[in-house]
């Protein structure tokens, strides 16, 4: 491959996300595996994993989590090279926890609905709003957002942040109003909502999945926050995507109806290998499961060539980082009693 032929490939990536290089031989199956181990201990690299992304790309990690989990392996990662398998803004979180260590992500078109549909600037015009108001962010926004906020809840640790903030003074959150309104009625906290939702967790069809439970009488359904509130008052559990996994493992039930993003059953099916997962149905007739198709823009091919050029690279202008990191440390340092 010619010196040309790469920096052409480079000079693309703000437009395609990712390299793509034509003249270049990928090894397929098991050998690209082995590329992908061996490129990793050459250059001291970990590989860390949400559970959406697609199932080889869960079996190679080194880590494998929720954004609570992941958020806290990158604080802690004693590698040289932080390889993020997941989506945009969680990448630019693992950048914002060390900024001496790069990090790369396979494919930078990897986005999220949420962290589009809110700004650092729509925040702080929301916060003038309501200027007596704190603003708890969902981890699922940008690092501008992030640096406008007071602090940072993930899935798995909202309700002990929500709680744990001043009872006189109201609440901005955003971006997910779904999830903001789940936790307002948990906590009788007073909340101010963000327009905003996750297209993965509304596309889940109410009626359609009245129709699987009254087909399966003895399965449960088990659903993430972000889904909508039709869905959550059908559910027999709600949860976080740990918290997700961990009932599928330990309940007794031995069928359940899963509504959230269809690349949990990756692992749900290891934990739970005896047990019937129905993946919930959502309204477009066509599709039988919801997929982000964000997560799934990641594949092997794009990870190995990410790791072996060491593109695309997360880069974050210093003082923004300074910003977007307090919320984020105060989130983890109230997160300390959750596993």
């Amino acid at each position: 491959m010619s010196t040309e032929t790469l920096e052409k490939a480079k000079s693309a990536i703000p437009v395609r996300g990712y390299l793509d290089i034509k003249d270049l031989i990928i090894p397929e199956g098991e050998e690209l595996v082995k590329a992908i181990l061996k490129l990793k201990e050459e250059k001291n690299a970990v590989i860390l994993a949400h559970y959406y992304q697609p199932g080889e790309i869960q079996d190679i990690a080194d880590f494998l989590g929720d954004s609570l989990q992941l958020a806290r392996q990158a604080k802690e990662t004693d590698a040289d090279m932080i390889v993020f398998c997941g989506v945009h803004f969680m990448a630019e979180a693992a950048k914002i926890l060390n900024p001496t260590k790069k990090v790369v992500l396979p494919d930078t078109m990897a986005g999220c609905s949420l962290a589009d549909g809110c700004s650092g600037e729509g925040l702080r015009k929301m916060r003038e709003q309501h200027p007596n108001a704190l603003v708890a962010t969902y981890i699922n926004c940008n690092a501008e957002t992030k640096a406008e906020s007071d602090i940072i809840v993930t899935s798995s640790n909202a309700e002990t942040v929500i709680e744990s903030l001043p009872k006189d003074r109201p609440i901005i959150f955003a971006p997910d109003k779904n999830l903001g309104r789940y936790l307002s009625q948990k906590t009788g906290r007073d909340m101010i909502l963000w327009d905003g939702s996750c297209i993965v967790h509304e596309a889940f069809s109410m009626e359609r999945i009245a129709k699987q439970l009254a087909d399966n009488p003895e399965a449960k359904l088990i659903a993430h926050p972000e889904s909508e509130e039709a869905v959550l008052k059908l559910a027999h559990f709600i949860g976080s995507t740990s918290a997700l996994l961990n009932f599928v493992e330990k309940d007794d039930c031995q069928k359940f109806i899963i509504a959230t993003e269809e690349g949990i059953l990756h692992e749900m099916k290891k934990r739970a290998p005896h047990k019937e997962l129905i993946p919930a149905l959502v309204f477009d007739e066509s599709c039988n499961c919801s997929e982000c198709f964000y997560m799934k823009r990641n594949t092997m091919e794009k990870l190995y060539l990410c790791m072996k050029y060491e593109l695309p690279e997360i880069i974050i202008e210093e003082e923004l980082r300074l910003k977007a990191l307090k919320p984020i440390e105060a989130m983890l340092d109230l997160s300390k009693s959750i596993k």
